[in-house]
């Protein structure tokens, strides 16, 4: 254990500016949003704009699905990505569907929202349907089958497709400060919702490293992992210092994980990998 973890890793390459991130910032700030929905966007706008510089151009099929849409990126993925089919699905009973209606600078952008349980029902779309499906900030309120979601999401892939996934880091700067200080919960987000019984809090939290082994376990092929600082977090020089001094690895500790992973149907899958599953 003390070898490998003062065994130097490959620093990930980091993703070149994307002279889409000012469009994408302008089309969020323009959404006409809830108060509510504004809200949620004005904090998490960073993420939101890094999310989609990350989009692949449109191949293959040209169809994308975003699990647990927000109606935020939702039709960004349309109107500057490019993609000509734009799926959306959240939470709810199989098989039932909730229209939406977003208006926006140049018409309008509709979408019937699919409603199911990602984690333990089948995806109601066929067999190599989508060229890219977004999976974000869903992992962490997995119950207990993460496998199983992504099993879905590789069926529903066609060949070379990409997942495109993000969720919060349990190992970056701001978790190793709150369990060192011993007074925060060191999870990115530890909250419940307030008379909101359907919204499941963060069940787990994963290490940048334990995304890639857990896509690389559901059969993909991992193309780009990196990890970015949460902007309202300070600096927390103390510990990269602290990490320095001890011969600890300093890569990948943002507060957010982003990895693209591509389908490939020659990967084996590892149902339950034995350090996820008991």
């Amino acid at each position: 254990m003390e070898q490998e973890r003062l065994t130097p890793r490959p620093k990930p390459a980091p993703a070149p500016p994307d002279p889409n991130a000012a469009k994408f910032e302008e089309f969020f700030r323009t959404l006409p949003l809830s108060e509510e929905a504004r809200g949620y966007m004005n904090v998490h706008l960073p993420r939101l704009v890094r999310t989609m510089t990350l989009v692949p151009e449109p191949q293959g099929a040209k169809r994308v699905l975003e699990l647990g849409a927000y109606m935020q990126m939702t039709p960004a993925l349309q109107e500057i990505c490019g993609y000509s089919e734009v799926r959306a699905a959240d939470f709810g009973k199989l098989g039932e569907r909730v229209h939406k209606v977003v208006p926006l600078a140049r018409g309008t952008f509709t979408v019937d929202v699919d409603l199911f349980d990602a984690e333990f029902d089948r995806f109601p779309y066929p067999d190599g349907y989508f060229s890219l499906i977004l999976c974000c900030e869903m992992l962490e309120h997995l119950i207990s089958d993460p496998i199983r979601m992504l099993g879905e999401i590789r069926r529903c892939l066609e060949p070379g497709g990409r997942l495109l996934l993000s969720t919060p880091n349990c190992a970056s700067l701001a978790s190793i400060a709150s369990a060192l200080e011993g007074i925060a919960n060191p999870q990115i987000f530890a909250k419940y919702s307030i008379g909101k019984p359907e919204d499941r809090p963060h069940v787990r939290e994963y290490t940048a490293v334990e995304v890639g082994m857990l896509l690389k376990a559901a059969g993909f092929e991992v193309e780009q992992l990196l990890t970015d600082r949460i902007v309202w977090h300070d600096e927390l020089a103390w510990v990269r210092e602290l990490l320095a001094a001890n011969h600890f690895n300093g890569d990948l500790r943002g507060e957010q994980t982003y990895c693209i992973a591509r389908m490939e149907s020659h990967l084996p899958v590892e149902r339950y990998p034995k350090w996820l599953y008991e």
